[in-house]
């Protein structure tokens, strides 16, 4: 897994992007650039440019709780890994980019996601790679 020290990422992040990616914190509902984005591509890693979720997966949330983030049924195979996070008196799974450990969110089980499964992504985690 490729790393970056926090000098690394406080240069090439904003504050916003760092206190999210590095510091594993979540960015306002509604807030994010992505949220309404319905632009074909692939979402890529903030931090390393890896693809990480095609567009195509990408779904409008309903479910309380999970709306005001970009949300995904399917990550590419390969592109995240999972982490078991307790914080805030809670028991979620975290997602991270597999290649440099960049926090992205959460995935939850979910009965509005296609698979089940509800990827719920910081846009600020995101780079959107357009399709020509």
């Amino acid at each position: 897994m490729e790393k970056y020290t926090d000098e690394e990422l406080r240069e090439k992040l904003t504050p916003e992007e760092y206190r999210v990616i590095r510091e594993k914190g979540t960015e306002a509902p509604y807030a994010g650039e992505y949220l309404k984005t319905t632009d074909k591509g692939m979402y890529a890693c903030k931090v390393c440019g890896t693809q990480l979720f095609s567009s195509d997966k990408k779904f409008e949330s309903k479910t309380p709780g999970l709306m005001g983030w970009p949300s995904f049924d399917e990550a590419l195979p390969g592109a995240v890994e999972f982490v078991e996070d307790k914080s805030m008196d809670m028991k979620r799974t975290e997602v991270v980019c597999a290649k440099c450990g960049a926090h992205l969110g959460h995935v939850f089980d979910a009965d509005d996601a296609k698979t089940g499964k509800h990827y719920c992504i910081n846009s600020c985690s995101l780079n959107l790679e357009k399709e020509s």
